[in-house]
């Protein structure tokens, strides 16, 4: 199959590589039902010695550098309550915490959460972390621009490979909502 982005030497539809990607991952690729079929859901072999963003996309191509997203965990306080959420922004800008996070999460404070809770928590490599597959009671906030891409350039649930995903379909993850401005210069 060949990747509808980049330059990969391997890809193949992430339901028929479901042992590549880690449980949570592979759990909702499994059990995908929104409007874009799973199979449009494109795993790749990526090294993780390459992940440096200057050193993936010369390497992968430097048509990844506008079509690769960043997704992040942020911990929002009120209360003595935490709550987790995941942002999903374009790797060329960066997430706005304390502004829209904040506000959206009805939060009194907003900051990324630790690596340690990350991981633990969503059941993903650092540095691979993905929207696909995340628990099922997080929010998931989405910059609109991830959402009006053809397809973009996420985390598999593991440092090695990711995944390819239609840019309509983060609006349908569970949890997901789109925001506009949650990604700023």
């Amino acid at each position: 199959m060949h990747a509808p982005i980049g330059r990969f030497d391997h890809a193949v539809p992430a339901p028929d590589c479901l042992d590549e990607l880690t449980r949570p991952v592979a759990d909702a690729v499994r059990a995908w039902r929104g409007s874009v079929p799973a199979d449009r859901f494109v795993y790749v072999d990526t090294d993780p010695e390459w992940a440096d963003t200057a050193t993936f996309v010369e390497h992968y191509g430097q048509d990844l550098l506008e079509r690769s997203a960043n997704c992040v965990v942020v911990a929002g306080k009120r209360g003595g309550e935490t709550m987790l959420a995941a942002c999903v922004v374009l790797s060329t800008t960066r997430v706005d915490v304390n502004g829209v996070v904040r506000r959206q999460l009805g939060a009194r404070k907003a900051s990324f959460a630790s690596m340690d809770t990350a991981t633990g928590e969503s059941g993903m490599e650092y540095g691979g972390i993905t929207p696909v597959g995340l628990p099922a009671d997080w929010p998931v906030l989405v910059d609109s621009a991830v959402v009006d891409l053809p397809y973009v350039l996420v985390g598999s649930g593991r440092r090695r490979g990711k995944l390819l995903v239609p840019g309509k379909a983060f609006a349908e993850l569970p949890g997901a909502v789109v925001l506009e401005g949650l990604g700023v210069a």
